[in-house]
This record gives structure tokens, sequence and C-alpha cells, in this order.
């Protein structure tokens, strides 16, 4: 062999081993058993009952509030409750200063007293008196009437007869004429008496009598204003003043509330409203009380506010022993609407797409990979939300372990008592990338 010969296949060689091991390189395939498996826990969904929360903030009030004011404006005499006092209805709290408008009274009682007894003469002495004189006067000059009528007849015949002159029947005639004068005004003075006369002097006797009555009443009003009496039971909450100041007409100087029922008042939207009813359960959240406590819708406003579209809602709240106070801002959850056959999955399961920006859920599928599901959610609770379109109850839905995956990530389902680590897992970087 030549050297030039030697020369060329020394190169052919070469190029041969460059070329083999490229090729092996650009071969080598790629081994899917690197790829981490995800530890997860799915359900599928299910189908049952679910009932909408409606979620608003409130205040509670009492069932029951009395500001009660001063309606004159004196200095306190004295006060028999002090604040936080267990009152009943019609129960007196305090007593304002009141010599003056005593005495005020009882000069109005003596008026009224008088009064009564100028009517009880009129009705009983004065007005049967002059009605009964009236008759006598009637009668009287009847009887006259008739004797002088009856003289003129007997002097009439006389005359006739030529046993007596022509002016003896004058005279009598004449005398006649004044008897029936005298008897025509007895009679009216006696229909006067009994009609309008006893008539105008009843009135004037029932008139006095009733400005007498009215002037002691007003009296006696103003005085009872000095006694400060509450018109409910409950507990004393205000009093601002003390003993010896003066109260103002129209202002409060004790309030009463009954906080032996709160009620929780709140707005709700008008699609909301609509979804409530009379007696509907609910649960109102104290701040600094662990559990809930019950209660009830006792008034739905027929009308919307005006200001704010908003429908008024009252719950009722139980608070015999009193651990509930009037004004605290607490937040209430409602029983809405409830829909018996929903399909249902935990609400922990439902992410927010940041493609779409709806709702979606991570599924398993059948080769065991997890992929994401456009859902669209109806009721949504703190624990169960409704899914309305989007799964199946064959869909195996991921409910632990699924915040973040990617499209196509290898999961297995995990035991229970894996979600610690299945968190874990979550928590820790993809395969291949850096912390």
């Amino acid at each position: 062999m030549t050297p030039n010969q030697a020369s060329g296949s020394r190169a052919l060689i070469l190029v041969a081993l460059l070329l083999t091991a490229g090729g092996c390189k650009k071969t080598a395939p790629a081994d899917d058993a690197d790829k981490p498996v995800i530890t997860v826990q799915a359900v599928h969904p299910t189908e049952g009952p679910i009932t909408e929360d409606i979620l608003a903030d409130a205040i509670l009030a009492p069932q029951a509030q009395a500001a009660l004011q001063a309606r004159i404006t004196a200095p306190v005499k004295a006060f028999y409750v002090q604040r936080g006092a267990k009152v009943k209805a019609g129960q007196v709290l305090a007593t304002l200063e009141n010599q003056d408008l005593a005495a005020a009274a009882l000069d109005n009682k003596g008026t009224y007293t008088a009064a009564q007894g100028t009517y009880t003469t009129a009705t009983r002495q004065q007005v049967p008196q002059e009605e009964t004189q009236a008759r006598l006067d009637l009668e009287q000059a009847r009887s006259t009437l008739a004797l002088d009528q009856s003289i003129l007849d007997a002097r009439t015949q006389l005359f006739t007869q030529g046993a007596i002159p022509g002016r003896d029947v004058d005279t009598a005639r004449s005398t006649v004429i004044q008897a029936k004068a005298a008897f025509d005004i007895a009679q009216q003075k006696f229909e006067s008496i009994k009609s309008v006369g006893k008539t105008a002097s009843l009135e004037t006797a029932e008139g006095q009598l009733t400005s007498a009555k009215g002037k002691y009443l007003g009296a006696e009003a103003q005085l009872s204003y000095t006694s400060i009496r509450t018109p409910i039971s409950g507990i004393v909450t205000e009093r601002p003043l003390f003993a010896g100041e003066t109260a103002a007409a129209g202002t409060a100087i004790i309030t009463v509330m009954d906080t032996s029922v709160l009620l929780a008042k709140l707005h709700l939207a008008q699609r909301q409203a609509q979804q409530l009813a009379l007696g509907a359960e609910a649960e109102i959240a104290i701040p600094g009380q662990d559990e809930p406590v019950k209660a009830k819708v006792s008034l739905i406003s027929p009308a919307l506010d005006p200001g704010s579209t908003t429908v008024e809602v009252w719950l009722k709240v139980a608070n015999s022993d009193g651990k509930l106070k009037a004004g605290t801002a607490v937040h209430a959850t409602i029983q809405g609407r409830t829909i018996p056959k929903a399909l249902t999955i935990p609400a922990d399961a439902v992410q927010r797409s940041a493609e779409t920006g709806g709702k979606m859920v991570m599924i398993i599928a059948t080769d065991g990979t997890a992929h994401k599901r456009n859902v669209t959610v109806g009721i949504a609770t703190a624990e169960t939300a409704q899914i309305t379109s989007g799964l199946t109850p064959s869909d195996t839905v991921i409910t632990t372990g699924g915040y973040g995956l990617d499209d196509g990530t290898k999961v297995k389902v995990g035991p229970a008592e894996d979600k610690d680590k299945a968190d874990a897992a979550d928590a820790k970087p993809a395969a291949g990338e850096k912390e």
C-alpha cells in the first residue's frame, strides 16, 4: 500500500467514527419515567340538594325602644332607676318638680266642682221652678178668660131681653178681650220656657261645666307630665341627667330598650330578597363568640329603599340571657333558595381560570393526566359548589393538590392520610426547574 493510500484509509475511518458518534446522540430516546407523579385527592361530582347562603352585614337593634322625653321644662326632682336597671311597663322612673302645677290643678278642680253644682241647680231646681210658675200663670189666665166669657154671655142674653143697658154688654166684652190677651201672653211664656228657655238655661249651665272640666283636665295633664313613666318593659340604657338638673322640654332624659329579642337589620339586593321567605333559618356571627347564633327572618320590606334600591330584611334573634348588645355589627348568613337535585363538588375544587377569567376545575383523564375544564358555577357555599355545566357525574375532579398543576401533568389519587404530603408536593418545583 502506497503512503497516499494509507493516508486516505485513515481519513475514511475517522469520518465514519464521527458520524457514528453523532447519530447515537441524536437518536437517544427521552425517559418518561423521570417525570414526577403528583399525588392528589379527587372525587366524582354528586347529585343532591344544595341551599344558597345569602351573606350580609347587619346591626343588632332592640325589638322595642322608648326615649322618654320631658313634656315640660322643669328640674328633675328624683330618679328612681340607674342605667342597666330592669323596668316594667307603666313604672315611674323619674319625677320633675311640680308644686306650681299641683296648685294649678287644685284650683281648677275647685272651679270644676263649683260648675258641677251650678249645673245641678239649673237642671233640678231653677228650670223646673220657672216652668211650674209659667204653667200656673197660664192656668190662671185661662180661668179668668173663662169667667169673663161667661159674664159676657149672660149680659148678652139679658140685653137681648131688655133687662140691662147696652153699655154693660160693652164693658163685659172689653173685659173678655183683656182676659184673652192675658191668656195668650201666659201661653206664649209657658211655651217659651218649656222649649227655648229650658234649653238655653241647660246649655249655659252645661257649657260652664264643660269649660271648667276642660281646664281641670288640662291642669291634671300638665301635672302628670312630671311623672316619667315607661310604656315598655326593658332595660334602662341611657340616663344623661342627675337629680336637680333641668330637663328641657322635648329632650330625652331616660332611654329604655327591650333587648329580650334583638333584630339584625340588613339590606339585600332585590334578587336575593325575592328568594327569602318569612321564617327562613339564619345564623348570626357575633364578634368575640366562636359559635354563631340562630336567627329567623321576621320581616321582608314590601318596598325598596329609595336611596339604595335594596330591600330591608329583619332577622329575629333570641337574647333572653342578655349577652348580645344592641348596636353590635354582625355578619348574617341566611338560607335562600334550595335546589333539590344539583350536581355538586367541594368548593375547594373550583379555581379561577387565568385564560378566561371564569371558573375551572382540574379533572383526571383516563391516562392519569390532569387537565383543565371550564365550568359554570350556580349556588356556592363555603363547603359546596353547584356545577350547572362543564361536568358529568362520571368525571373525576381533583379536590386537593390541583392548584398550579400544568395541563397534562401525571397524577395519582392518594388516600386521605396523604393529604399533607400532596400539599407539600404542590409546593415543590416541577422536575427540571430551579428553586
